[in-house]
């Protein structure tokens, strides 16, 4: 997805940030941020265009995508104009109850990639967010059918997931014991 999306916007690189707290998990297990950072590490590595971002590693939480934006920005010296934050369609479909959504998509353009089973409607979603429907770049891309939640689950069941992502992070969740049940 990122690679497409890099392609398709002409993108010099794509960050990567992990998100150290998501907010919208607080009552969720999820996998600690040691090992989603090295994950991300692994996965990018051997890819000149894509970087690791840890600005919400390296800061407490929650982690809002507001607040993220913003940190890259200023980081990085981007305007609005020139900082995509890459989503999937079913991400986009639940923008509006996100924290300040009129505000992300003021702070840059939103690089949406179509999922399956997920087609949004964009011009419900600009009625619910004021400047959606100028922010909103569409990036097409052939559907995969992978979602890091079939991911885990497969390693939970002790099912291969060769080919599925990445061998360097293969690797790393083999030997971590990740994703166990």
């Amino acid at each position: 997805m990122a690679e497409t999306a890099r392609e398709s916007l002409g993108l010099s690189q794509v960050l990567f940030t992990p998100v150290g707290d998501p907010p919208h998990k607080q009552n969720n297990a999820i996998t600690p941020a040691c090992h989603r950072r090295a994950m991300t590490e692994l996965a990018i590595e051997d890819n000149p265009g894509f970087s690791l971002c840890p600005v919400d590693l390296d800061r407490p939480g929650p982690h809002y995508t507001t607040a993220t934006i913003r940190l890259i920005r200023q980081q990085y010296g981007l305007a609005a104009a020139d900082c995509y934050f890459i989503i999937g369609g079913d991400s986009l479909q639940d923008l509006a109850a996100w924290h300040h959504p009129a505000e992300l998509v003021s702070l840059c353009r939103l690089a949406v990639i179509h999922r399956p089973g997920s087609r949004p409607d964009a011009a419900e979603l600009s009625q619910q967010i004021q400047g959606l429907a100028d922010s909103l770049v569409w990036v097409e891309m052939p559907t995969s059918g992978l979602s890091s939640t079939e991911i885990r689950a497969k390693v939970g069941r002790g099912q291969s997931i060769r080919y599925q992502t990445p061998e360097p992070v293969r690797k790393y969740i083999e030997r971590e014991g990740l994703y166990q049940l």
